[in-house]
């Protein structure tokens, strides 16, 4: 056999394959617009699939729990058949009773406050109507109102504003149709999600041993091995982080409603609800709930949406700093300074989408990389050091020695 030829041709093959992947590389780069809009159109293609496994990897945690830990203990063969359909039925069901109950609990309070702030806009203008010119000027700013009101010109602001429409006409019904289409659009994504994700997990035992299969299959074998082993690291990191996130949200109700409930703050219970079921969303979660409880404290006490408002700038910032790597160190195994700077990278990069895909993202890197370093300090024969001692090695690579050695 001719080992020079064969690595002449293994030579060869490599540097075809560098040089076509560094020519489509710049070619990526010379027409990166068109790249983008077709990377676009292929991710707008497949969204709903991509909603529903990720409406799988949230909805997989309850799903887990009931399962695991209370359809398990029944012995009814009948029961366990169907103990993950019920499973699913159950987290569905209860997901959607939270949502309801929040729901329930704020929609009435937070009509009846728009109502009266209304009334109070309707009553203001109201009186200012009624009054006479030396009564509107003893006002505060009373001069400064006389005279915008003499010096505006009505007719010409209702004559801009009537030509506005008629040249706009046509692209507000194009704006409108548009984003009706794009309501109707997200809609049957979502709905076609939610049944995807329902298959995913209804199958998923399947849907994994099919994947291990085709990954054995189709890469190399140590490759494949690895890619396996980093999905498993990738998945229990999400699941974690989904649980973490869930808790963060509710201890960030909580403190919302004890802060409140000092500071004498109304509607405490309502609206430390409502920011726990919205802080679920990321970075902007919270911010939607405290921006409902402003609205409803308001028709309450001025003052006292003031004082709710900058109580919660400060517990976002000790819950952010403090409170929040904490738990999400427990749950995904990653130092806080760590999810401090993945949240930061994240959120530079892809704003709050970045900011939520960054910390199981993180994780996963942070225990692929540090299963890699034991591995070859291992093959490389370095004790790994033990973090009281740093000339120490650690108990686990002790007991692997002294094994090793017998």
């Amino acid at each position: 056999m001719d080992f020079s030829s064969i690595n002449k041709k293994k030579l060869a093959l490599w540097i075809i394959g560098v040089f076509t992947a560094c020519s489509l590389i710049f070619l990526g780069v010379q027409n990166i617009s068109s790249v983008m809009g077709a990377v676009g159109w292929v991710v707008s293609l497949i969204m709903p699939i991509i909603l529903g496994f990720a409406f799988a990897l949230v909805l997989d945690v309850p799903l887990r729990f009931f399962e695991n830990h209370i359809f398990s203990k029944t012995k009814k063969p009948f029961l366990q058949k169907i103990r993950r359909p019920l499973a699913f039925v159950v987290s569905i069901i209860v997901i959607l009773s939270i949502v309801a109950g929040v729901i329930v609990l704020v929609i009435p309070e937070l009509v009846e406050a728009v109502k009266v702030i209304v009334q109070i806009v309707t009553d203001f203008f109201n009186k200012i109507s009624n009054l006479d010119m030396e009564q509107i000027e003893a006002l505060p700013y009373g001069e400064k109102l006389l005279e915008f009101i003499r010096d505006f010109d009505w007719k010409k602001a209702l004559d801009s504003a009537l030509d506005w429409v008629k040249n706009r006409g046509g692209t507000i019904m194009n704006t409108a149709f548009d984003t009706i289409g794009s309501v109707v659009t997200g809609v049957v994504n979502i709905g076609v999600a939610l049944v995807f994700a329902c298959y995913v997990l209804l199958n998923k035992d399947k849907l994994v041993s099919q994947s291990v299969r085709l990954v054995k299959a189709w890469l190399p074998e140590k490759f494949g091995s690895w890619f396996i082993y980093a999905v498993k690291v990738a998945n229990s990191n999400f699941r974690n982080f989904i649980a973490g996130q869930t808790l963060e949200a509710m201890i960030l109700g909580v403190l919302c409603m004890l802060g409140m409930l000092i500071l004498q703050i109304p509607y405490a219970p309502m609206v430390g609800a409502l920011v726990g079921v919205t802080a679920l969303i990321p970075v902007v979660g919270g911010f939607i709930g405290v921006g409902i409880g402003t609205v409803m404290i308001l028709t309450v006490s001025p003052i006292k949406a003031v004082i709710f408002i900058v109580f919660f700038i400060v517990l976002q910032n000790v819950e952010g700093n403090f409170i929040y790597p904490k738990v999400m160190g427990t749950r995904v195994k990653l130092p806080a300074m760590w999810i401090l700077a993945a949240v930061s990278i994240g959120g530079s990069v892809a704003g709050p989408l970045g900011m939520l895909i960054s910390v199981p993202c993180a994780s996963t890197a942070y225990s692929l990389v540090k299963e890699a370093t034991r591995n070859r300090e291992k093959k490389i024969s370095v004790p790994v050091s033990s973090p009281e001692n740093p000339t120490e090695p650690t108990a686990d690579i002790k007991e692997e020695t002294e094994e090793n050695k017998e």
